[in-house]
């Protein structure tokens, strides 16, 4: 089973637009909306793919209700903590003329100590011990910097494997309590490392610095090129075949799903490898936040080119 923890949930809104013109009036064709939120994401994929899982997380207002009406509708499993504000909401602008995309993000709303509490003592109690605990996406205001740290901390002490997927700012410091299976794209790794990560040879080099220090996986996602991955002595280049995507938003959620649900029916790294840059390639393919069919995946599945470095 697969748990994941979203401190920062949003409601997107995905508007599409038959060529943005700036500086006038514009009319949306198309409004759809969709839970949001990295580790929720995860939890949508890992659903998608037949696995069993559980989303956390801490959510509020109107928003926060209809997300989780949107979520039970889907079939995702939910335990969240009810906090007095409102959730963020995110606008992600589709521009069908010219097939780009604008999002604007919201900061989220501000946490109290209890709110947060709560959370981590629903997370640490659970009945069901998880085979990965997943800790993605930014931290609202009010959360201290270094709250992946502590609770990778106090889920390792329970024994549970852990995975950390977030912006460079909570990663740092994250990392510090040196969780299962970290997924930073080139721009954090080397932001994380202090070096440029120029080409396969230095992200290969990165990888196996990460685990040096103690992580089991470390995966450096390299866009629509996919990614290379490490696992003890062994060193993955996974590249996913050539397809028009429509967005890019949650691919690397979706890579981590995959990663971590076929990890935990105790398939082999490569396999876990292969599923993950599918899962990642599928999402793609589907509009806004929209995420993988598990159709697409199976699609793509065998197309996926596996490099042992």
């Amino acid at each position: 089973m697969i748990a994941t923890v979203t401190l920062n949930p949003s409601l997107d809104r995905v508007m599409t637009v038959d060529g943005l013109v700036v500086d006038e009036s514009n009319r949306w064709t198309s409004l759809r909306k969709y839970p949001g939120g990295k580790g929720i994401n995860v939890s949508r994929v890992v659903h998608e793919l037949g696995g069993e899982t559980i989303a956390y997380g801490l959510v509020g207002g109107a928003d926060g209700k209809e997300l989780t009406r949107l979520l039970k509708e889907q079939g995702v499993p939910t335990d969240f903590v009810t906090i007095a504000n409102d959730i963020r909401s995110n606008i992600v602008i589709s521009d069908l003329k010219t097939h780009h995309q604008t999002r604007i993000g919201a900061p989220g709303p501000t946490v109290t100590q209890d709110e947060l509490h709560h959370l981590v003592t629903k997370v640490m109690n659970v009945n069901q011990k998880p085979d990965f605990l997943v800790f993605a996406g930014s931290a609202p205001p009010g959360v201290p910097p270094d709250i992946y740290c502590y609770l990778i901390g106090e889920a390792k002490k329970l024994n549970i494997r852990t995975v950390l997927d977030t912006g460079v700012e909570w990663l740092k410091e994250g990392i510090k309590s040196i969780p299962s299976i970290i997924k930073p794209n080139v721009f954090e790794a080397e932001a994380l490392l202090g070096t440029d990560l120029k080409n396969d040879r230095y992200i290969i080099r990165a990888v196996r610095a990460f685990i040096s220090s103690g992580i089991d996986v470390a995966l450096i996602s390299r866009g629509k090129k996919g990614f290379i991955a490490a696992y003890g002595d062994k060193i993955i280049k996974a590249i996913p075949p050539e397809i028009e995507a429509l967005s890019t938003v949650g691919a690397g959620d979706a890579t981590i799903a995959g990663l971590t649900l076929k990890l935990s029916q105790a398939g082999t790294f490569e396999d876990a490898c292969r599923l993950a840059c599918a899962a990642g390639a599928a999402t793609a393919l589907t509009p806004g936040t929209e995420l993988c069919h598990r159709s697409d995946v199976e699609r793509l599945l065998p197309q996926v080119k596996i490099d042992p470095k």
